[in-house]
């Protein structure tokens, strides 16, 4: 039996990629195992979950990298240069392994050594790309900028004032040798864009690169009837119910202005009347609740999967103003529950959203596209639904079909 093993940060909110995989590889009759760093909320059975050393080593690389990036700008979002880590090629579950993911493994779980030390194993290595970490010198997305793809990293806008030799450009130099030493690393990107990106990459261009989206389990999030989903969380079945993830209003990746003011437009529509937004993924925020001009609830944290495909289903539309997204989970999930999705055409969103058919593609940065795609989703009541590319069965087949490729080039 086919072993492999998938090293994550933790199993929480976008890490639940990697979990979701690891089922479906099982479900397929593939012997698959997790490293994690982080313990979840819940306790999850048949994950190795690292030492207290590691996660000490984790709490120091977060203010190692707090103090590196203290002067970053952050309307560019995230930048990471990993200095502590673990060495988690010594551990049985992935020296064993015939296939090693490597998931987001941030955070101070590894660093440079630690990638070079799995690699060292000589066993073949799956870089998943659920960000542009991997592709650049350090930051999680470029947005417009595009210096991965032609002269290296350098001069980072991440970083004020002009230094050739920033850490992006340690970074990125770190990488290069990293990627140039070993020929068992393979990169696989959930989007067509990333996967784009990727092979744009100076660091990656002549590395083996393949699109597989993610997968998602839709024995869970599956259509319901909206009216109960509703009755459920105490909403009137009359109500028209907007929903989206929680937002952080300094967040540069998800869009909360443009999502403002596109609720400020709706407002305006006359026939749209007994609306309410329902925010899932964090506590109460006053500031969100002062700024949206409908009936809000919060949700809070929603600690399982069958509580977020709940609000789903009571939902009419789902709205994503992510600026930056690799792939778009909580816009798979929505689609899978039936329920339709605006959101920018951006990043990976493209790839689940064909547009007015099971949901809006909204041009990028215009807050009047999205309250015209709400309205347009209403009006023409859309049901979302997942694209054929996007199905789970065909999913794990194009791991396998990786595995089965992969041992074609290394027996040549």
């Amino acid at each position: 039996m086919t072993k492999v093993v998938h090293i994550q940060y933790s199993m929480e909110s976008a890490g639940r990629a990697a979990l979701r995989q690891q089922k479906a590889f099982k479900h397929a009759n593939v012997d698959s195992s997790i490293v994690s760093l982080q313990q979840s909320v819940q306790a999850v059975p048949g994950i190795k979950y690292l030492g207290l050393r590691a996660r000490l080593l984790s709490r120091l690389d977060d203010r190692i990298q707090a103090y590196l990036t203290c002067k970053s700008i952050k309307e560019w979002g995230s930048f990471s240069y990993p200095v502590l880590g673990s060495n988690v090629a010594k551990l049985e579950e992935v020296k064993n392994a015939d296939f090693i993911y490597i998931h987001w493994a941030l955070k101070g779980l590894l660093n440079f050594r630690s990638i070079k030390q799995v690699a060292g194993l000589n066993k073949p290595v799956i870089i998943f790309l659920h960000d542009m970490w991997n592709i650049t010198g350090g930051c999680h997305h470029s947005f417009t900028c595009e210096k991965y793809k032609t002269e290296g990293c350098n001069n980072c806008p991440v970083f004020p004032g002009d230094k050739k030799s920033d850490l992006s450009a340690k970074g990125f130099k770190k990488k290069l040798r990293v990627y140039a030493k070993f020929n068992n690393l393979y990169f696989v990107s959930p989007s067509r864009w990333l996967y784009d990106c990727a092979k744009a990459s100076l660091l990656t261009k002549d590395k083996p690169v393949f699109y597989i989206p993610n997968i998602l389990d839709n024995t869970l999030f599956k259509p319901a009837d909206k009216t109960a989903a509703k009755q459920l969380l105490n909403i009137e079945a009359g109500e028209t119910v907007l929903a989206f993830g929680a937002i952080s209003v300094n967040s540069p990746y998800k869009g909360w202005t443009y999502l403002q003011k596109a609720l400020e437009l709706l407002k305006q529509d006359e026939p749209l009347k007994n609306i309410s937004v329902l925010i899932f993924g964090s506590e109460y925020n006053k500031e969100i609740a002062d700024s949206i001009p409908f009936k809000t609830r919060f949700m809070g944290y929603l600690k399982d999967e069958y509580s977020t495909a709940l609000v789903y289903n009571a939902a009419d539309v789902f709205i994503a103003p992510s600026l930056a997204e690799a792939f778009g989970y909580v816009v798979m999930e929505a689609l899978s529950c039936g329920t339709p999705v605006v959101g920018f055409n951006v990043g990976g969103i493209p790839d689940l959203i064909s547009h007015k058919e099971n949901g809006y593609l909204a041009k990028y940065k215009d807050a009047n596209d999205v309250s015209e795609g709400i309205k347009f989703c209403l009006q023409h009541k859309l049901k979302g639904y997942l694209l054929p590319g996007i199905d789970p069965a065909v999913t794990i087949n194009s791991h396998l079909s990786l595995f089965e490729h992969i041992k074609k080039l290394n027996n040549q």
